[in-house]
C-alpha cells in the first residue's frame, strides 16, 4: 500500500486521494493524520482530519477557505509536520497510504482546536498564537494521559474499601453498602489533587417514619440548615434505632410525639468500632491486599472516619460518612433553569434523588448536596466544549502552582467545581466553551471574583458562602490566581521544549477593584459583567451583537463608577 505502481511520481499540484479511503482512522504516537485531497493552493480540495475512532466527533472537514498560508503558520509553529513523499518506507505500515505530497500530521493541540476551534477556523493562525494554543493543549494532553491510570487506581482502592464495608454490614445490618455510585471514580480521574474522598455509608432507616426537626442555620449564610432525627413514640420498624448505642431518650417528657433522637456522634462511634473489627477480619482472611489499608487516623475525633488506602504506589484517603437518604429535595433544586443546556430529563432525575443528611456535629445533622452537584458536573460532560477540561487544567495548576505541589493549604477540587458550575450558568452558550483557553478563563474570572469578594456562593443554596470559615489566606490565594490569569504560560510549561519568550501580562493592577464590585452591588453578578472581565483578560471572542452591547454598557457603568469614586 502506498507504493507508486506506475513508476512515476505524481506532480505536487496533482495530489491523489490516498488509496483505500475507507480504511480505519489513525492516531500515530498521539499525532493525528491530515490527509489532503488536492493542492492547498487551489482551495477547492477535500481536506479531512482523521482522528481515533474512540473519540467521537473528532473527525471532520476543514473549510475550503484554508490555504497554504494557514498550514505554513502551523508548520512554523511546529504543529503541522509534513510526511515525506516516499512514506512507503515508513516503519509504520498504516502511514504508507499517506504518501501524497502535502500530507502530514497535526499535534493533538491543533487537532482538538479543529474539533471546536473558532480560534483556528475563523482566522489565520499566527505562529505566536499557535504556540500559545499548543501550550494549553499540551498541558491538557498531559493531564488526559493520566486519567485512565488514576481511574484504575481508584477502582482498586474502592474494591479494598468495599470489602471492609461488606464485613461491616455483615456485623451490623443497620449499615448498608452503596454500590450504585460511580461519580467518585469519574471525578477522581479529572483531578490532579489528592484531597480526601467521601465514601458514604447509608443507614438502613425509613426516613419517612422519622421526625425531622429543622433547627435552622447557626448564622445567616454560614451553612445549610441543621436538624435532629426524632423517633416517633408509636413508630413501627424503628426498634433497631432505639438502642442505647445510637439513640438518646428525649428529656422533654411532655413531648407526646417524639421519644428521642438518633444521635450522629453515637452512630459514628458504632461505625468506628465496626470498621476496626472488619479490617481485622479482612486482614486475617486475606480479603484485602497486605498493607493496603492504614487505619491510624480512625482515632481522630471528627465528623467522619478517615482511612488511607494504598493502590499501587498511590495512596488515597477516604472519609467514611454515615448518611441518611431522603427523597425530599431542597427548595432551590426546583429551579430547573439552574444549569442551562442540560436536558430537562437529566435535571428531573437529579431532583428526584433528594438531599441527604450527614453529621454536622455530635448532636445534629445537616443537609448535603454533594450527590446532586456531582450529577450536575457529570451532566456538563455530556455537553460540547471544554467545560470539564477547564476544571482539570485549573485543578492541576492549583495543585502544582497555587498549593506548591500539595504542600500548602489552599483551594480544593470542590471549590473549583463550584466555580465551574457557576460559570456554566453565567455562560450557557456553546461558543463560550468551544476554545480551550477561553473555557479556562470563564472559570477563572468567576473564581477571581469570588476570591476578591471572599464569597463563593453555593450553586444550590446561594446564601451559603463556601469560603466562610474555611481558614485559608484568601488574599494570598487571590494573588496567585491573578498572577496565573495574567501570565499563565509559566504554569503551563511541562517540558523543557516549552521554554521560550513569555508574553507580557494581560492585565494591569486595576482589575482587583473591578472584581470586587459584586460585593457592594450584587446586581453585577451577570453575564455582561463577567464578559467585561473576559475582555480585560483579552479572551472575549464572542460575535453576538446583543451580548457585545450588554458588555459595553456594563463597562461604561464601571467606568462611570470609577470616575465618581475618584
Amino acid at each position: 500500500m502506498g507504493k507508486q505502481t506506475s513508476g512515476t511520481q505524481p506532480p505536487p499540484g496533482d495530489m491523489q486521494p490516498p488509496p483505500g479511503d475507507t480504511q480505519p482512522d489513525c492516531d500515530v504516537m498521539g499525532c493525528h493524520i491530515l490527509r489532503l485531497g488536492s493542492s492547498l493552493e487551489g482551495g477547492a480540495g477535500r481536506r479531512v482530519v482523521r482522528g481515533p475512532a474512540s473519540l467521537p466527533g473528532r473527525a471532520g472537514d476543514i473549510p475550503g477557505s484554508w490555504g497554504l498560508t494557514h498550514f505554513k503558520a502551523l508548520a512554523s509553529a511546529q504543529l503541522f509536520h509534513p510526511l515525506p513523499v516516499t512514506a512507503s518506507c515508513c516503519a509504520e505500515p498504516h502511514l504508507q497510504t499517506f504518501s501524497s505530497p502535502g500530507s502530514g500530521y497535526l499535534l493533538p493541540a491543533i487537532y482538538t482546536g479543529l474539533q471546536t476551534g473558532p480560534l483556528l477556523l475563523q482566522r489565520q493562525l499566527s505562529p505566536a498564537m499557535a504556540a500559545q494554543v499548543s501550550l494549553w493543549h499540551h498541558y491538557l494532553h498531559a493531564i488526559r494521559s493520566r486519567e485512565a491510570p488514576r481511574a484504575q487506581d481508584y477502582q482498586r482502592a474502592e474494591n479494598t474499601l468495599l470489602a471492609v464495608l461488606e464485613r461491616v454490614h455483615a456485623l451490623d445490618p443497620r449499615f448498608l453498602v452503596d454500590y450504585s455510585r460511580d461519580l467518585q471514580a469519574f471525578q477522581f480521574s479529572l483531578r490532579s489533587s489528592e484531597d480526601p474522598l467521601d465514601m458514604e455509608v447509608p443507614l438502613q432507616v425509613n426516613t419517612e417514619a422519622l421526625l425531622i426537626e429543622e433547627l435552622g442555620a447557626p448564622e445567616p449564610g454560614d451553612g445549610p440548615a441543621l436538624c435532629r432525627l426524632g423517633v416517633p413514640r408509636e413508630a413501627v420498624g424503628l426498634e433497631q434505632w432505639r438502642t442505647e448505642d445510637v439513640f438518646s431518650t428525649s428529656e422533654d417528657e411532655g413531648n407526646a410525639e417524639c421519644c428521642g433522637h438518633i444521635v450522629p456522634g453515637r452512630v459514628l462511634r458504632v461505625l468506628k468500632a465496626l470498621l476496626v473489627a472488619a479490617i481485622v477480619h479482612c486482614r486475617h482472611h486475606s480479603l484485602i491486599p497486605p498493607g493496603s489499608l492504614n487505619a491510624a487516623s480512625l482515632s481522630e475525633e471528627q465528623l467522619h472516619l478517615s482511612l488511607l488506602v494504598s493502590s499501587g504506589w498511590r495512596k488515597i484517603r477516604f472519609n467514611i460518612v454515615p448518611v441518611v437518604r431522603r427523597k425530599q429535595g431542597a427548595p432551590t433544586l426546583e429551579r430547573v433553569q439552574l444549569m442551562p443546556g442540560l436536558p430537562e430529563g437529566t435535571l428531573r432525575r437529579i431532583l428526584g434523588h433528594g438531599v441527604d443528611l450527614v453529621p454536622a456535629s455530635p448532636q445534629h445533622w445537616r443537609t448535603s448536596s454533594g450527590y446532586p452537584l456531582s450529577q450536575l458536573l457529570s451532566g456538563l460532560g455530556s455537553l460540547q466544549g471544554h467545560r470539564l477540561d477547564s476544571l482539570s487544567i485549573l485543578d492541576r495548576v492549583n495543585h502544582e502552582s497555587w498549593r506548591d505541589g500539595g504542600q500548602s493549604p489552599g483551594l480544593t477540587f470542590d471549590h473549583l467545581k463550584m466555580a465551574l458550575l457557576w460559570a456554566s450558568v453565567l455562560f450557557p452558550a456553546p461558543e463560550d466553551w468551544a476554545e480551550l483557553q477561553g473555557a479556562v478563563y470563564r472559570v477563572l474570572v468567576v473564581l477571581l471574583c469570588c476570591l476578591a469578594t471572599r464569597n463563593l456562593p453555593h450553586p444550590l443554596c446561594p446564601g451559603h458562602n463556601l469560603l466562610r470559615g474555611c481558614g485559608l489566606d484568601l488574599s494570598a490565594i487571590y494573588q496567585r490566581v491573578e498572577r496565573f490569569a495574567s501570565q499563565p504560560e509559566m504554569s503551563l510549561r511541562i517540558h523543557v521544549t516549552h521554554l521560550g519568550r513569555i508574553p507580557p501580562p494581560r492585565i494591569d493592577n486595576g482589575v482587583q477593584a473591578l472584581l470586587q464590585l459584586p460585593a457592594s452591588d450584587p446586581t453585577y453578578w451577570t453575564p455582561a459583567y463577567f464578559d467585561v472581565l473576559l475582555d480585560k483578560f483579552q479572551v472575549f471572542n464572542i460575535q453576538d451583537k446583543d451580548r457585545i452591547s450588554a458588555m459595553q454598557g456594563t463597562f461604561r457603568k464601571t467606568k462611570t463608577l470609577g470616575t465618581e469614586e475618584s
